[in-house]
């Protein structure tokens, strides 16, 4: 019987494999592709929407709201109340910038699920190629097993059921089922 050769488990490894390095470089092409193929609207949105989910964002408003309350609750010499309690200016123009930066961060949120869902379709993709190459190398080393007279895998029970083709819209389906029942309990 030949022997098994067992890997080198006490190689420090400081750089990743050239695979590893492959791939980190294909997602970050797909993400930078992306980032590219935005529209100068979504660029501006993208900004928009990032800088009011910032710390700066908040803090600006409660200077702006500090401020806004100080000239306009309090006599400052110079300067005349322009919108006195209950301040119904500030109370529209707040409305008014929060239905604005809705609209925008669903805007951007949107787009980024449709990426998203690019992402899913192609991790999906990626997997059932991925379930076909093993279920390949499973039948392939079960014909090489029984062609060498290694009949256990023939017989273990695991290793048939992997071996079959999975198809997947009966899969989905399961699937579709358990939840569905979990959903009613």
């Amino acid at each position: 019987m030949p022997a098994i050769i067992q890997p080198d488990t006490h190689v420090a490894q400081t750089d990743p494999p050239n695979v590893v390095r492959d791939n980190i470089e294909a997602v970050a092409n797909l993400e930078q592709e992306f980032l590219k193929s935005r529209t100068p609207v979504d660029r501006i949105i993208d900004v928009i929407a990032d800088f009011t989910g910032s710390l700066r964002f908040v803090i600006g408003h409660l200077v702006l709201f500090g401020v806004w309350f100080l000239v306009n609750g309090i006599s400052v010499p110079g300067i005349s109340h322009f919108d006195p309690y209950p301040y119904t200016l500030l109370s529209t123009v707040v409305s008014c910038e929060a239905v604005i930066l809705s609209a925008l961060v669903l805007m951007k949120q949107n787009r980024m699920g449709r990426h998203a869902d690019e992402r899913d379709h192609l991790h999906l993709q990626i997997n059932l190629l991925a379930e076909k190459e093993i279920t390949h190398i499973i039948q392939t080393l079960q014909v090489m097993s029984k062609h060498m007279g290694i009949e256990e895998s023939a017989r273990d029970p695991q290793t048939r059921e992997l071996s079959k083709d999975t198809t997947v819209d009966h899969l989905a389906a399961e699937l579709r089922d358990k939840i569905h029942n979990i959903g009613e309990e």
